[in-house]
C-alpha cells in the first residue's frame, strides 16, 4: 500500500517540507453546516501538525523505503501518544491559533441548541463520542476533497473514508470503541459500516437518509419506500373521539410515556382517517406501514427505520396489517412518540413492557351519519330521489370508505350503486365464507300458509330493524340481542337454502354461506377466533349469513370428559356471546333440531320448521317444475299423471325438482316430449338414494295416471 507521505504532492524543500500555511483571523460560521465543517478541518490540522513533526522525527533517522527503519522504530517506541499530541498542541506556536480556532467553534456549536445535527443528538440520546463521528462521516459528504484528508492522516492512500481510528485520534477518544452493541449511532443505523477488505479497518459513511436530513431536504427512507405511505388528513365524523384520545395521549406524553393506539374496526371503517384526525390534533402527521411488506426476518429492520423515520419528520407511525399484530415487537428500544396499530376487533397486541396501550373502538355510523356520507361523499346523489338516498343507507350498512370508494365511480343511479357496493365486500369474508347466488323470488317458495307468514314476519323486521335500533330506548332495553337471527329446522330438500336466497334477493342483500370445513379447527381457540373474524366483518357488511348443518357449530355442550370436552365447550360459549353481540342477520339450517343447545334457541327469535310438503304442496311443485323446464302444454297434458304422483309417493321439494330435471334429460336422449314414464324413472333416481323404490305395480300405476 502506497504511503501519502513518500507521495505528496505538495512536498517542499526538506527544511520547511511539513509547514503548513498561515491562515489569516479565524471567523466562526453562522451556519450549523458550516462549523462542522470547520470543526471538522480545524481537528484535522491539529492532527496533522502532530504527525508531521513525528515524520520529521523519521526523516532525520534514515533513508526513506515503502516502510523504512525509522518508521518501524517510531511505532514501537510509542512515538505517537495522546498525551505527548496533547503537550505539542499545548506549546507549539503552530498549533496554538488553531486550537483557539477550535476552541471557539466548539463553543459556538454547544451554545447552539437549535441546530438539526443538536437535535438529532437529543432525539437518539446520542453521547458526545457518537456525535464526534457522526460529524466526522457528515462532514466528508459535505466535502468530499476530506478524503484525501483522511487518507493522509491515516498513512494509507486508500482510506479515503473516515473509519472508527482515525476519528478516536481526531477527536480524542483514546482506545474505547464508539460503535459498540450498545451504540445509538448503530442501533439506529445513523452511520453505515462498510467492510473494505481483509485486515482493513470498516469504512464509515452517514446513511443517506440522516444526510439528507441534516440537510435540510425531506424525504422518504428507502427501505420504506414500497411499504410506507402519508395518510391524508380528512375531518373526522362528528361521533369519533378525537378530542379524548389525543387528551389522553398528551398525558401519556407528558409523562415521557411510551404509547401504542389500537385502532379497531372494519377495513374502510376509517380507522386511517381516525388516526390522522388525533395525530393531528398532536400536531403530527401520519405515515402509514404496511407490516406485512417483509418477512419475519426483515420485521426488525422495517420497525427500526419507520421509528427513526417517525423521529426525523416528527410524524406518527400507523402499522397497517396482521404481522404486527402477531410479530414480537422490539423491547430494547428506546423512547418513541406514539404509534397507531390499525386492527381488526378482536385483534390484540403484542407485549410491550413499558408501554400504554390505548385501545379505541371504531364507532358504529348512525343512520343519519350514513345517509349524510351518501350526500357529501358521492356527488351523483343530488340528483336521486331522497327516498333512494335514504333506502341506500337504510339498507347497506357500508362503511365510510365504501361509500367514497362509490362516490369516484360514474354512476347512472342508486341501483347500479347498491351492486357496487355489494360487488365490493364479496371477498371480505376470504375463505371463511362462500358467497350464494339469490335467483329465487318469493313465488318459488311452496309453504304452508304458516310458514310463509313467519318468513314474511322475518322479512318485515329485516327491512325495518335499522331505523328501530336507531331509537334510545331500545337500545337502553336491549343493548345485546340487536342481531336477527333465524333457525331453519327440517329435513334435506324441504326449501331451506331456498327460503335464505329468497329472504337476501328480497333484501338486496348477498347471502354467504359459512364454510364450516374453514371455521371449525382442531387447534385450541381457533375455532373462536375465525368465528370471531366472521361476525366482525359481516357486521359492516350488506350481507346474510347463512350456517348450513348449524348443529355442527351450534350443538349441545357435552360432559367435560377431558381437555378435547372442555374447548369444545368454550367455543360453544363463544359462540353464544358472539350471537349476543352480533348485530346484523344470520341464518341457521339444521336437518338435526334436537342436536341444538337449548341456550342458542333461546337467544333464537325465530324458529322455523321446515316439514316435507304435503300431497297439495308437492302437486304444486310438479306442476310448477314442469311447466317452467317442459312448458306449460305439457303440464297440463300430464295433469293427471301428476296429480296420482303428487297424491300417491311422498317426497321433498329437492327430489321433485331433481326428478323433473332427469325427465328432462331422459327426453331429450330419446327425442321426444317430456312424458310421465320419464318422470317416474327421474323420481325413482331420487327415492333410491334414500334407499326407497317403487314396485311394478306402483310404477304402471303411476304412468297410468292411477288406472288399475
Amino acid at each position: 500500500m502506497s504511503n501519502p507521505r513518500h507521495l505528496s504532492s505538495v512536498e517542499q524543500p526538506v527544511g520547511d517540507r511539513f509547514a503548513i500555511p498561515r491562515e489569516e483571523p479565524f471567523d466562526v460560521p453562522s451556519d450549523s453546516l458550516e462549523r462542522i465543517l470547520a470543526r471538522v478541518r480545524l481537528r484535522a490540522r491539529l492532527r496533522v501538525e502532530w504527525l508531521r513533526t513525528l515524520w520529521q522525527r523519521e526523516s532525520d533517522l534514515g533513508a526513506r523505503r515503502v516502510v523504512t527503519h525509522a518508521e518501524v522504530d517510531a511505532s514501537l517506541a510509542g512515538w505517537d501518544r495522546v498525551d505527548e499530541e496533547t503537550e505539542f498542541r499545548r506549546h507549539s506556536p503552530e498549533t496554538r491559533a488553531l486550537a483557539e480556532s477550535l476552541a471557539r467553534v466548539e463553543a459556538s456549536m454547544a451554545a447552539d441548541r437549535t441546530s438539526r445535527i443538536a437535535a438529532l443528538a437529543n432525539v437518539f440520546e446520542l453521547v458526545p463520542a457518537e456525535v464526534d463521528l457522526l460529524q466526522a462521516c457528515l462532514a466528508m459528504t459535505l466535502d468530499p476533497t476530506l478524503g484525501r484528508v483522511f487518507a493522509y492522516l491515516q498513512d494509507a492512500a486508500s482510506r479515503t473514508y473516515p473509519t472508527e481510528e482515525l476519528v478516536a485520534r481526531l477527536f480524542g477518544h483514546g482506545f474505547r470503541r464508539v460503535l459498540d452493541s450498545e451504540s445509538a449511532l448503530r442501533r439506529w443505523e445513523l452511520v453505515v459500516e462498510e467492510s473494505v477488505g481483509p485486515g482493513e479497518p470498516r469504512a464509515l459513511s452517514c446513511d443517506p437518509l440522516v444526510r439528507s436530513w441534516l440537510l435540510g431536504e425531506r424525504r422518504l427512507d428507502e427501505a420504506l419506500a414500497s411499504a410506507a405511505r402519508p395518510v391524508p388528513r380528512l375531518a373526522p365524523l362528528p361521533r369519533w373521539p378525537t378530542e379524548a384520545i389525543a387528551s389522553r395521549i398528551e398525558r401519556v406524553l407528558a409523562a415521557r410515556g411510551r404509547l401504542r393506539v389500537r385502532i379497531s374496526g372494519t377495513p374502510g371503517s376509517g380507522r386511517r382517517t381516525l388516526a390522522a384526525a388525533i395525530a393531528g390534533r398532536l400536531g403530527l402527521p401520519v405515515l402509514a406501514v404496511e407490516s406485512g411488506a417483509v418477512d419475519d426476518d426483515g420485521w426488525p429492520r422495517l420497525f427500526l427505520r419507520a421509528q427513526r423515520q417517525a423521529y426525523l419528520d416528527r410524524c406518527a407511525p400507523a402499522w397497517v396489517g396482521d404481522a404486527a399484530l402477531r410479530r414480537p415487537w422490539p423491547q430494547a428500544m428506546p423512547h418513541f412518540p406514539v404509534q397507531f396499530v390499525i386492527a381488526e376487533p378482536g385483534q390484540a397486541l403484542p407485549a410491550l413492557a413499558g408501554c400504554v396501550d390505548e385501545v379505541v373502538e371504531m364507532p358504529v355510523q348512525t343512520l343519519a351519519e350514513r345517509e349524510a356520507l351518501w350526500h357529501q361523499l358521492v356527488p351523483a346523489s343530488a340528483a336521486w330521489p331522497p327516498n333512494d338516498v335514504e333506502a341506500l343507507a337504510t339498507r347497506h350498512r357500508v362503511t365510510v370508505g365504501e361509500i367514497a370508494d362509490v362516490g369516484r365511480r360514474s354512476l347512472a343511479g342508486p341501483d347500479e350503486a347498491a351492486r357496487l357496493l355489494r360487488d365490493s365486500s364479496r371477498d371480505r369474508l376470504g375463505e371463511l365464507a362462500r358467497w350464494v347466488e339469490c335467483p329465487f323470488v318469493w313465488d318459488d317458495l311452496v309453504l304452508s300458509k304458516s310458514l310463509g307468514d313467519a318468513l314474511l314476519d322475518f322479512l318485515y323486521e329485516a327491512e325495518q330493524r335499522t331505523a328501530f335500533w336507531e331509537q334510545p330506548a331500545p337500545r337502553r332495553l336491549f343493548p345485546q340481542g340487536q342481531g336477527l337471527f333465524a333457525l331453519f329446522a327440517g329435513p334435506p330438500g324441504t326449501g331451506k337454502t331456498m327460503a335464505g336466497q329468497v329472504i337476501a334477493a328480497r333484501l338486496g342483500l348477498d347471502l354467504f354461506r359459512i364454510a364450516l370445513s374453514t371455521v371449525v379447527s382442531k387447534y385450541v381457540g381457533e375455532t373462536s377466533k375465525n368465528l370471531y373474524r366472521i361476525f366482525a366483518r359481516a357486521e359492516e357488511m350488506d350481507a346474510v349469513l347463512l350456517f348450513d348443518e348449524a348443529d355442527a357449530l351450534f350443538g349441545k355442550r357435552t360432559e367435560i370428559k377431558d381437555a378435547h370436552d372442555r374447548f369444545a365447550n368454550t367455543d360453544t360459549n363463544y359462540l353464544l356471546q358472539a350471537i349476543e353481540g352480533y348485530r346484523g342477520i344470520a341464518l341457521l339450517a339444521t336437518n338435526k333440531k334436537p342436536n341444538i343447545d337449548p341456550a342458542f334457541l333461546r337467544r333464537i327469535r325465530y324458529v322455523l320448521d321446515f316439514p316435507k310438503p304435503d300431497a297439495g304442496e308437492r302437486r304444486r311443485l310438479w306442476g310448477r317444475l314442469v311447466s317452467e323446464l317442459a312448458g306449460a302444454e305439457r303440464e297440463r297434458e300430464l295433469a293427471r299423471e301428476l296429480d296420482t304422483v303428487a297424491a300417491s309417493v311422498e317426497a321433498t321439494g329437492a327430489q321433485i325438482k331433481y326428478a323433473v330435471l332427469s325427465a328432462l334429460f331422459l327426453a331429450r336422449r330419446e327425442a321426444r316430449p317430456v312424458e310421465i314414464g320419464h318422470l317416474v324413472r327421474g323420481l325413482e333416481r331420487e327415492l333410491f338414494k334414500e334407499g326407497r323404490a317403487l314396485t311394478e305395480r306402483d310404477r304402471a300405476r303411476l304412468e297410468g295416471g292411477g288406472a288399475p
